[in-house]
């Protein structure tokens, strides 16, 4: 029986890669100890599964078509950056959302789904945009000030019209994610 490391996401639309791009320079100017997500996979998680047996895809595949048949596709708008767990204790470095109630309630009606073939509850979920961790203190305060910064940042709009299961690969030189199946709003 063989195992995968799987999540299920919302890819950025390439469009909005560029301001992303930009604010990620930003950061860089810090000199801080962040490693930095690659451009091309940056994405929302709407669950991660971790390690996950090979024939079990078909079932979590199932569970999302239940779901995602009761959705339309819907817009999400790109603002705010910030930390978490929070600005004193940077770990991950984070673009948000303006509105995310529809994705909130997507995620709450999968996550429902995935419960019910035994996977956890999600005990929290925030729908964010991770662009970097932050592996020491180096520089905290000016990665503070760049925080500040771009606190309101309006990065933009994409519509979400797909969810994807991916396989995340580890390597020493960061995840390779590869695209399983792909669903439609």
């Amino acid at each position: 029986m063989s195992q995968i490391r799987a999540f299920l996401a919302i890819d950025l639309d390439d469009d909005l890669k560029p301001k992303i791009n930009k604010i990620i320079r930003e950061f860089k100017k810090t000199n801080a100890n962040i490693k930095y997500v690659d451009l091309q996979n940056l994405h929302f998680t709407l669950k991660f599964f971790g390690d996950i047996d090979t024939e079990g895809i078909d079932l979590i595949a199932e569970k999302i078509e239940k779901v995602i048949k009761d959705f339309d596709s819907f817009n999400i708008k790109i603002k705010g950056c910030g930390a978490f767990p929070n600005t004193n204790r940077i770990k991950v470095i984070w673009l948000g959302l303006d509105e995310d109630k529809i994705l909130k309630e997507l995620h709450d009606n999968l996550d429902k789904e995935f419960n019910s073939i035994g996977f956890d509850l999600d005990k929290k979920f925030s729908s964010h945009l991770t662009i970097g961790r932050m592996r020491s203190a180096k520089a905290k305060d000016k990665v503070k000030n760049t925080l500040d910064l771009y606190d309101g940042i309006d990065v933009g709009t994409m519509e979400v019209k797909t969810v994807t299961l991916k396989k995340s690969t580890l390597t020493p030189s960061g995840p390779i994610y590869e695209d399983l199946i792909e669903f439609r709003l």
